[in-house]
């Protein structure tokens, strides 16, 4: 049980990292969308916009997915301090 426990929790923290990195990045693509820069065409805007979009995507889902494991990890500690 203590092995399943280690494992549950490992994955919760690196699905968080994932998440942080995710957004981290997404904030980035969306910077280079709203500096405003000499030669940039409607075509980098867009393709900017979109890789912001989709890394925040997987940020969130990598956040939902490391609750569900706290949740996860929660419910086993309980059933185990009983």
């Amino acid at each position: 049980m203590n092995k399943k426990l280690k494992n549950l929790s490992a994955k919760m923290i690196d699905y968080k990292r994932f998440a942080i990195t995710l957004l981290c990045v997404g904030s980035f693509f969306y910077l280079g969308t709203i500096l405003p820069t000499e030669g940039k065409t409607a075509f980098d805007v867009n393709g900017y916009m979109l890789a912001s979009v989709l890394f925040l995507a997987a940020s969130i889902g990598c956040f939902l997915q490391s609750s569900k494991y706290k949740k996860n990890l929660a419910e086993l500690n309980e059933l185990d301090s009983q």
